[in-house]
């Protein structure tokens, strides 16, 4: 898609936990001291070990007194639209203009129903939020004629009362993943609102192309819509994939992400105040002197693009071979070893006369991003065995329905979540095995010993996730299987990583002069 050219903005996504009240009022006041421009909270009104996070909202507005609010999203099935439209507008108001209106159609049906919320279908909560979304603008149009009516399959206003306006426009951003949602925010919404953790590589890109054709056949221009984006991650001296690495690595990321994906919003998941530290004081001003830097070279000289459509990219011009793997950075937290590293074979040389169009190169990276996406899953999963184990409730690092569960149905979650992630291990590897490594194979033969090794490490990640899945069983069934579990996973991510590093370092060159059939 590429930069639709909005001001960049930051913010932070906190946990509204009630054990603590305090602490997360500190940590959106000192949100507000580093310089963030937002801070929103999860909205699980089911969830006891948190505030209502519309009570709480209130309490840091007047704790505050520049940084805008927004829950990360709001509930819908348990928060009536025209209830919900006068709770924002006087927040608004009351804050001096400082509420924005993140909106979900819903999840953890079991939870709302036992709420007395109502259990819809994923189409159901689509249509439910259209109307929902009419109803709550017509509240806000104190300046039309009549009272709000929207005589809907879910939500029915007969004749309302406007008002009262919120102090400034009130930006709706939609939580949305599927393309029926998509497409409604492409038609009514004022941004989007996903989660990197839940997204693919290519969705941002194939999300942008929905919202941005459902924009231009409403009439709208594709720039009328935000993109936003909860990101998670790690610091450390050294990188380990994505988000996972130094503060420069964080800010060429979301740069990355800015101009390619057109993502003008990146909202920290995390209740770490260093985390806050760093990213306001390290990662933001990176990134936005990145973004400035590259705006600039793109309007000078060349064609402006029309107001609202994004910016274009500058495709690379053939020659070198430019594509870095990902280096191994020699981090073991596993005592085992499974294979010798030292007796890995390497392959022929690149021919350093040879220029990779384009295209070629395009093919090499893929395999980097497919990668890295392995390597975001692993890190996600470190943290949500360490989070899990402590007994804690997730932190915006892990999947937000492990909030609403006991410690027990944590541990059937983690569990779920790491045979999702072994899963999507096995497959990738069974797609190279039978698809790319034949027609490498048999695009030059020099490769051979190569490929075999990297089949064999396959068959022995194979075991190593064989152990997770014991692990798995382990903590489930016993009071303690927290040593087990964490080693299973240590073993997995030095061995996962160790392999990824080594493919990438063999196959991106053979991948670009060979190509993908």
């Amino acid at each position: 898609m590429g930069d639709y050219g909005h001001p960049l903005t930051f913010g932070s996504f906190l946990t509204p936990g009630n054990a603590d009240p305090e602490r997360v009022v500190g940590f959106a006041v000192l949100a507000e001291q580093l310089g963030f421009d937002l801070v929103t909270f999860q909205d699980h009104p089911y969830q006891p070990a948190f505030l209502d996070t519309w009570t709480l909202m209130s309490f840091v507005a007047a704790r505050t007194g520049t940084v805008r609010l927004a829950a990360n999203v709001t509930n819908l099935p348990l928060r009536p639209p025209a209830v919900l439209a006068r709770s924002v507008a006087s927040l608004d108001l009351l804050s001096g203009g400082r509420v924005e209106l993140g909106l979900g159609a819903g999840a953890f049906w079991e939870a709302i129903e036992a709420m007395g919320g109502r259990r819809l279908s994923p189409g159901q909560g689509v249509r439910a939020l259209e109307e929902a979304i009419d109803v709550i603008r017509q509240v806000w149009d104190v300046d039309a004629r009549g009272g709000v009516r929207v005589d809907g399959e879910f939500h029915r206003i007969v004749g309302a009362k406007r008002g009262p306006a919120p102090a400034h426009d009130v930006d709706i951003w939609l939580g949305a993943y599927k393309p029926r949602m998509l497409a409604l925010t492409g038609r009514l919404a004022d941004g989007w609102l996903p989660s990197l953790g839940y997204l693919q590589p290519g969705d941002l890109a194939r999300g942008n192309a929905v919202i941005d054709e459902a924009a231009r056949e409403a009439g709208r221009s594709p720039g009328d819509v935000r993109r936003l984006l909860n990101v998670t991650g790690r610091f450390a001296p050294v990188g380990r994939g994505p988000l996972q690495g130094p503060a420069g690595q964080w800010a060429e990321e979301l740069a990355g992400l800015a101009l390619s994906d057109g993502i003008s919003t990146f909202i920290l998941g995390s209740d770490d105040p260093e985390d806050l530290r760093r990213f306001a004081a390290e990662v933001a001003p990176a990134v936005r002197d990145l973004v400035a830097a590259e705006r600039t070279a793109a309007t000078a000289p060349g064609p402006v693009p029309a107001r609202g459509e994004p910016a274009a990219q500058p495709r690379p011009a053939a020659g070198a071979f430019a594509v870095v793997p990902t280096p191994d950075d020699g981090v073991r937290r596993s005592a085992i070893r499974v294979w010798d590293e030292s007796t890995r074979p390497t392959g022929p040389a690149p021919d350093p006369e040879r220029a990779y169009p384009p295209h070629d190169q395009a093919n090499a990276q893929h395999l980097v991003d497919v990668h890295d996406g392995l390597r975001a899953e692993l890190a996600r999963l470190y943290d949500l065995v360490e989070q899990v184990g402590a007994g804690l409730v997730d932190a915006g690092t892990a999947r937000s329905h492990i909030n609403t569960m006991t410690i027990r149905q944590n541990k059937w979650t983690l569990g779920t979540y790491c045979e999702s992630y072994c899963r999507v291990v096995t497959t990738h590897h069974t797609l190279e095995d039978r698809g790319i490594f034949p027609h490498l194979r048999a695009g030059d033969p020099r490769l051979a010993p190569v490929l075999d090794r990297l089949e064999q490490e396959h068959h022995a990640i194979h075991d190593v996730l064989e152990r997770v899945d014991r692990a798995l069983v382990a903590f489930v069934s016993v009071s303690d299987g927290m040593a087990e579990l964490r080693a299973a996973v240590d073993l997995l991510g030095d061995t996962l990583l160790s392999h990824l590093a080594y493919e990438e370092r063999e196959l991106v060159e053979p991948i670009a002069r060979l190509g993908l059939h």
